[in-house]
């Protein structure tokens, strides 16, 4: 009998030492806005970035398969955004200044929107915690909640949600590295079925002391629909003075218009520029 008790004692001991343990690891994970500042100061010091890539569009019902374009991003931290896709048969220009937004296809301005699949980069572009907490507040991630997670064999910091819980917007940290590996923006639809966009930032390469992901999934409901490849990034690249400048662009592609610019309307339109206007009807 005094064998059994002591066994039993020892038992009981170790499961409380155990759940003590557990306790203090999820008592002391990293808040939301330390791991934000963290993941900035990860990236690196650099004031621009120019980035050379191509996205691939994924057509899943297997009609068209895959289409690639070429596009070029221009970054001038922490604010200021322009991504310009050229080809032998469409452009397309968007820009983010501040709070201001612009998009421009085939030399027409279009309405103001922001795609879902155009955010991936804000958490890239907003290196000020102030700005990115604020910019991430606002697409539902709450900064006030963080906890440890796992995912493809890696354990990560989440913030914005307890794990393993994906149906809140979150972000997830590598813990090793500090890198961003998961943006999940999930929401209910008007169906009352839960609608989820996510973003993975895959193969972070270095680059003189700063950091970029080299490969970008983006998924809707676990669909693979989009992928960024980066080929090229240049840390000091030149710009012009107007080159982000909103009212400028607007005021000459207005003016451009008004001089009896062609536009082309959807049944005229090349292959990729379907594409384009299908995903800006269907997700903005």
């Amino acid at each position: 009998m005094y064998q059994y008790l002591r066994n039993a004692f020892i038992i009981i001991c170790c499961l409380a030492m155990v759940l003590c343990c557990y306790t203090s690891t999820n008592c002391y994970v990293l808040q939301g806005p330390h791991l934000l500042d963290l993941m900035i100061k990860k990236y690196g010091d650099t004031k621009k970035l120019l980035v050379s890539q191509n996205l691939i569009f994924y057509d899943n019902t297997k009609q068209m398969g895959a289409v690639k374009i070429n596009e070029t991003l221009s970054y001038v931290f922490p604010e200021e955004f322009r991504s310009d896709i050229l080809s032998e048969n469409t452009q397309k220009i968007h820009v983010v200044s501040k709070d201001q937004t612009l998009t421009i296809i085939d030399g027409k301005i279009a309405d103001d929107f922001q795609s879902v699949f155009d955010i991936y980069k804000d958490i890239i572009l907003y290196r000020s915690r102030i700005l990115l907490e604020k910019r991430l507040g606002m697409l539902g991630v709450d900064g006030s909640i963080s906890s440890l997670g796992r995912f493809r064999g890696k354990t990560a910091y989440i913030v914005g949600a307890q794990y393993p819980d994906e149906s809140v917007p979150q972000v997830w940290i590598d813990k090793d590295t500090f890198t961003p590996i998961r943006w999940i923006i999930s929401k209910k639809a008007e169906s009352g079925m839960q609608d989820t966009t996510e973003f993975r930032y895959i193969e972070w390469k270095k680059f003189d002391k700063n950091w970029y992901p080299m490969r970008i999934e983006i998924y809707q409901n676990n669909t693979l629909l989009r992928e960024i490849v980066v080929d090229n990034i240049d840390i000091t690249p030149s710009f012009s003075e107007d080159f982000f400048n909103i009212k400028k662009l607007q005021s000459t592609y207005i003016e451009a218009g008004q001089t009896g610019q062609k536009q082309s309307n959807l049944e005229e339109l090349s292959e990729i520029q379907k594409t384009i206007e299908e995903f800006k009807k269907i997700y903005k």
